[in-house]
């Protein structure tokens, strides 16, 4: 069935319909997909964990250089953010929220397949919590001196009504500021792809020079489709960086 909306491919449709009340349990589709996503990384891991080809070679096959290359880019990223002491103990995280993000967003981009993270409710609510435990780590390791973080030190006092609420604005800002850039990028990237097959579609339904032209536009879908993969890979990538910057933030009281 052709989509005439560019936004009824976002659409959250109802599979199972489960309403007691006032609470809605039902199974949609969103929630197929992520059900499969974790089912993905579970098998993915476990095979990793579990195979007998696990141990490393001197000579890596192009499996073993692609977890390298994966390893070496997260590991990099968190000690050039944390330091190697401090950063290690929070690689488990770091690669389990890029690992996750780089599914939500390639997933989507299977034909009638479904991209969670082109849902604000979805990516918000994952940075926020991802904010709120980064929150906790900090109250843990500094107690009341995480309020340095509204007013630096040294600042003159009659400052402190000005770059208090500034900083606060900023500080409250962050995990909302997290999520529309992933859901935005997300959904712009998916809604210019179905612009541009409607339109070959559209095409295909002329004669003449018009029907001629639409394998131009669908020759222009994949270079398209590689920019998108890019995206998808690249707010991964930056989705993981700032968390190691708020990881920094809260540690160091910077």
């Amino acid at each position: 069935m052709f989509i005439y909306s560019l936004l009824e491919q976002f659409e959250i449709i109802p599979v199972f319909s489960l309403v007691f009340g006032l609470f809605d349990f039902s199974i949609t589709n969103s929630f197929f997909i992520l059900f499969f996503i974790f089912l993905l990384i579970f098998c993915v891991l476990q095979i990793i964990i579990s195979s007998k080809d696990s141990t490393l070679v001197l000579i890596p096959t192009i499996y073993q250089y692609f977890v390298e290359q994966i390893y070496l880019m997260i590991s990099g990223l968190i000690i050039d953010n944390l330091g190697t002491k401090q950063g290690s103990q929070f690689f488990p995280l770091v690669f389990s929220i890029f690992f996750f993000i780089v599914c939500l967003n390639v997933i989507g981009l299977i034909p009638y397949s479904f991209t969670l993270t082109s849902h604000l409710i979805l990516t918000f609510a994952f940075s926020f919590f991802l904010f709120l435990g980064i929150n906790i780590i900090a109250v843990l390791l500094h107690k009341l001196q995480i309020f340095s973080l509204f007013l630096p030190k040294g600042t003159f006092i009659l400052l402190a009504f000005l770059l208090v609420p500034i900083e606060l604005i900023s500080y409250i800002s962050k995990p909302i500021s997290l999520s529309i850039r992933l859901f935005a990028n997300m959904m712009a990237g998916h809604a210019l792809l179905k612009v541009i097959a409607g339109f070959a579609i559209t095409l295909m339904g002329c004669q003449g020079l018009y029907f001629i032209l639409h394998y131009f536009v669908i020759g222009l879908l994949f270079p398209l489709f590689l920019l998108e993969f890019g995206v998808a890979l690249i707010q991964s990538f930056v989705f993981s960086l700032l968390i190691c910057i708020y990881l920094n933030d809260a540690i160091n009281l910077h």
